[in-house]
């Protein structure tokens, strides 16, 4: 990855201007240190105490150089809604893991990326989904843009924006502010408790269409825990439809009606609010016009 040095920091060390203008993670810092080509000035190996000059050009080595031997790379297509030299928004289809997991090392959106961009690909996931859930996955291409989207995230500077079908009649909008932690004696269930004995979790939701059966709401979590859509509806009352963890099963579709539809956050490097959408997928307008329900994809 290529910068090149303006005024700003004409004079000063290099140490402050990968800290300040690049966002370098300290762990990738030392990785660089250790390489051959970790980081040249104008084409000259240099330590961090190279001082700098307006005009210099500063090349780092963020990108994977050694085989991504644990993921096997499967020809199965992918829909990019978005994409640069420093990352890529995907569209992930339904029932496919987003990366591999004890006893399931294939068939995932890790392998159709290794597949895509090389062997030496290593997928940097920002945001993880549910295998039965679609919709937009952010995913980094280096080190670099890696750091610095999980530091966007952490800092609570991306929206989610996600849409489900639930049992049930939701009236008007609401907010659920509950704690979730992992049920006693299982690792995957998730379950609601009391303030200050989980993880502070907020979800936000609106409803768009509603009959006494089911409602689809438009929802923006406000943290990211693991389950956290699927067990605040499911605490009030109102499960996600097809959720056979923390609800039930539906004759209407095969899995939980539940999708990221859209992605707000700032591009690596320029700070610029980027807002990818992904389309609805062909269960969900299934289900949508069985209900009579006129749904458009997320605005941008």
């Amino acid at each position: 990855m290529r910068f090149t040095v303006d005024a700003a920091y004409d004079g000063a060390l290099l140490r402050s201007f990968l800290k300040r203008e690049v966002g370098i993670s300290t762990a990738l810092l030392s990785r660089l240190k250790n390489h051959e080509q970790g980081i040249l000035q104008n084409g000259k190996r240099v330590t961090v105490r190279a001082v700098l000059r307006q005009g210099d050009v500063i090349d780092l080595a963020v990108e994977d150089e050694a085989p991504n031997e644990k993921v096997v790379p499967e020809a199965t297509a992918v829909e990019v809604l978005f994409e640069n030299s420093d990352l890529a928004v995907l569209n992930k289809p339904p029932f496919m893991a987003t990366h591999p997991s004890s006893g399931h090392y294939t068939g995932t959106l890790a392998n159709a990326l290794v597949h895509r961009y090389g062997g030496n690909f290593h997928a940097r996931f920002i945001n993880r989904l549910d295998r039965n859930t679609s919709g937009v996955v952010l995913v980094a291409k280096n080190a670099l843009s890696a750091g610095a989207l999980s530091g966007a995230m952490a800092a609570g500077e991306m929206q989610k924006t996600y849409f489900a079908v639930v049992e049930g009649e939701v009236s008007a909008p609401g907010r659920i502010d509950a704690d979730i932690r992992r049920k006693p004696d299982s690792i995957m269930l998730r379950e609601t408790c009391p303030k200050g004995e989980g993880d502070a979790s907020l979800t936000l939701f609106e409803p768009v269409f509603a009959d006494r059966e089911y409602t689809l709401l438009r929802l923006t979590p406000k943290t990211g825990r693991t389950h956290q859509l699927r067990v605040h509806l499911a605490s009030i009352g109102h499960p996600i439809l097809g959720d056979e963890l923390y609800g039930m099963g539906s004759a209407l579709i095969s899995r939980q009606a539940l999708h990221a539809a859209a992605l707000s956050f700032p591009l690596p490097g320029s700070g610029e609010l980027k807002t990818v959408v992904a389309p609805f997928p062909g269960d969900l307008r299934a289900l949508f016009e069985r209900k009579g329900w006129e749904v458009r994809d997320c605005e941008p």
